[in-house]
C-alpha cells in the first residue's frame, strides 16, 4: 500500500503530487461488487444486476471507541443477523478529532486550520490503518460500510472542514478506499443552514468522485426528522435520498419515506436512522420510557412498505459503543441501559432479517406501495390505522404478491382484486420469529376479510398473499 507524507501541500503542484500518489485500501481476495442505483430509479443493485436490499445497522463510533478484538465481535455478530451494511463514521461525533481512538491515535495533525491525515511507518500504527482494518474486515464478511467522512459538528459546529478543504480532503479519502466496499454519506445528523456549509458538503461530494472515481453511491445523511432532498433534490451526487425519520414512535415520523419516494426525479430512499433499540422515546424517557423491539420493527416495515430500498436498525448503546467497564471513556450519551455487547443480543436487531428475508423472496424491483390495498374502516383510525398503529402494504407492480403490515392483531379488509390471480394464497409471517402460519388458498373475489392469529394483544402480524392461478 502507498503512503502519502501530508495532505495538504503548500503549492498546487506538491497538492496534486501528494493526492494523486495516495494509495487505495484492497478488501481481501474479491472485493464486493460496486453498488448502483437501478434502471426504475428506486432500488439498488449490484453492478451485475442482482438487486440489493440494504439491511444496516447503525454503528457511529465504530473507528474511534473499538479495538481489534472488539470489532471482529461486533461485525461477526452483525454478519450472523444477516446485516449487510454498517454506517460508521471516520472523524467521530464523540470528540474522533480530539480524542484518540482505542489505540491511541488521532486521524489528524495539530494544526487546527486544515485536516492533514497522520499516517505512520508500519502496517498498523496509525488512525488510517484502523479504519483500513475495519473496512476490510466488514467487507470479508460481506458487509459494506456506509462511511461518513466526518460528523457533522465538524462542518457545521466549528468550520474545520470549509469550501476550501473539504474537497481536498474528500478526493484523498475517495482515492485511500476506491476500491473497498464502501458508500459515501455525506452530513451527520446536522441541517444545512448557510451557503457556507451547503459548499462545504459540495465540496467534499466533488473530492470524494474524484478521488474514487465514481466507483462508490453518495447520499447525506441529515438532521432529525429532515431528508436529504430537502437540500440537494435533483443534485447530481446524490444517489439515493437517505431521511433520518428520527427517534419517535408514531407514524406521522415516518409517512415522509412515502413523500420522498413520490418525489421528482426518481431517486431511492432510505430511512438511515429511524428510532433506535433501547432509546428515550421522543428523548423524554421520564414521560414515555424506552423503546423496545416491537417499538423498531414498526419503522421497518412502515419504511419498507412505503417505498424505502431497505432499512437501518440502530441501538442506543451500541451506536455510541458504550462499555461501562471502561474507566477512560466513560461519557455516556442519553443513558444507555446497557453496554454495546450485551446489546448486541437485543431482540429488535435479530428481527430486522425476517424483514429482509420476505422481500427478498418475491419481485424485487418490481414492487411499489399501495395502501390502497387495504380497506378503509367505518373508523379509520382502527383500519387502516394512525398514530402507532398503522397499517402499511406493498405489492409487486403485476399483482403478483402483496404484503401487509398489521401492527396489531385487529381485523381487517383487504382490497384482493388488486392482485393479478383468480385464485391467491395467503400466510401470516410473524415478525417476532419468521415464522409462517399457512391460511390456504381462495378465489380472488375483490375483498377478503382477515384476521391475524392473536386477536387482542399488541402483537403485529405481516400478512403474505400471493398469485397462484393468474
Amino acid at each position: 500500500m502507498n503512503r502519502i507524507g501530508t495532505f495538504i501541500a503548500t503549492s498546487a503542484l506538491l497538492l496534486s503530487t501528494s493526492i494523486l500518489s495516495s494509495g487505495a485500501v484492497c478488501c481481501g481476495e474479491e472485493a464486493l461488487p460496486k453498488l448502483q442505483v437501478s434502471e426504475n430509479g428506486r432500488f439498488l443493485v449490484t453492478e451485475e444486476g442482482a438487486p440489493f436490499f440494504w439491511l444496516g445497522d447503525t454503528a457511529w463510533e465504530l473507528f474511534h471507541r473499538l479495538d481489534r478484538e472488539e470489532t471482529l465481535v461486533y461485525l461477526d455478530s452483525r454478519q450472523e443477523l444477516g446485516f449487510n451494511v454498517v454506517q460508521a463514521v471516520v472523524v467521530a461525533e464523540l470528540d474522533g478529532k480530539t480524542r484518540p481512538s482505542a489505540e491511541g491515535f488521532l486521524p489528524f495533525g495539530p494544526d487546527p486550520k486544515e485536516p492533514k491525515p497522520v499516517e505512520g511507518e508500519g502496517e498498523y500504527d496509525d488512525y488510517w490503518d484502523r479504519v483500513d482494518f475495519v473496512v476490510n474486515e466488514a467487507n470479508k464478511r460481506g458487509i459494506y460500510v456506509a462511511m461518513l467522512p466526518t460528523w457533522g459538528r465538524y462542518w457545521h459546529d466549528e468550520a474545520f472542514f470549509n469550501p476550501e478543504n473539504a474537497g481536498k480532503y474528500g478526493e484523498w479519502l475517495g482515492r485511500r478506499y476506491r476500491d473497498a466496499g464502501v458508500v459515501w454519506i455525506l452530513g451527520g445528523d446536522r441541517h444545512v443552514e448557510n451557503e457556507a456549509q451547503r459548499r462545504t458538503v459540495e465540496e467534499m461530494a466533488r473530492g470524494l468522485r474524484r478521488g474514487d472515481g465514481g466507483a462508490h453511491l453518495i447520499s447525506f445523511h441529515p438532521g432529525g426528522g429532515r431528508g436529504s432532498s430537502e437540500y440537494w433534490r435533483d443534485a447530481d451526487w446524490i444517489d439515493f435520498h437517505m431521511r433520518q425519520n428520527g427517534h419517535n414512535i408514531d407514524f406521522n415520523s415516518y409517512k415522509k419515506t412515502i413523500d420522498d419516494y413520490n418525489l421528482t426525479p426518481t431517486k431511492p430512499v432510505i430511512d438511515g436512522e429511524p428510532v433506535y433499540e433501547d432509546h428515550p422515546v421522543s428523548f423524554n424517557p421520564n414521560n414515555l420510557g424506552h423503546t423496545t423491539a416491537f417499538d423498531v420493527r414498526k419503522p421497518l416495515y412502515w419504511d419498507v412498505f412505503n417505498g424505502a430500498f431497505g432499512h437501518t436498525y440502530g441501538c442506543h448503546a451500541i451506536w455510541q459503543m458504550y462499555d461501562p467497564e471502561d474507566e477512560e471513556n466513560q461519557y455516556p450519551i442519553n443513558n444507555p441501559l446497557t453496554g454495546w455487547r450485551a446489546a448486541l443480543d437485543l431482540p429488535g436487531a435479530a428481527q430486522m432479517q425476517f424483514c429482509k428475508r420476505l422481500i427478498e423472496s418475491r419481485p424485487f424491483l418490481t414492487r411499489v406501495p399501495d395502501m390502497d390495498l387495504i380497506e378503509r374502516d367505518r373508523v379509520a383510525t382502527s383500519v387502516p390505522g394512525a398514530g402507532t398503529r398503522r397499517f402499511a402494504a406493498t405489492r409487486d407492480a403485476e399483482g403478483t404478491y402483496a404484503f401487509i403490515y398489521f401492527p396489531i392483531s385487529r381485523a381487517a379488509t383487504i382490497n384482493v382484486g388488486r392482485l393479478s390471480g383468480k385464485t391467491l394464497r395467503a400466510s401470516w409471517m410473524n415478525p417476532r420469529d419468521g415464522a409462517f402460519v399457512d391460511l390456504g388458498e381462495f378465489p380472488n373475489e375483490g375483498k377478503r376479510t382477515f384476521t391475524p392469529p392473536t386477536l387482542g394483544e399488541d402483537l403485529d402480524w405481516v400478512l403474505v398473499i400471493d398469485s397462484v392461478n393468474r
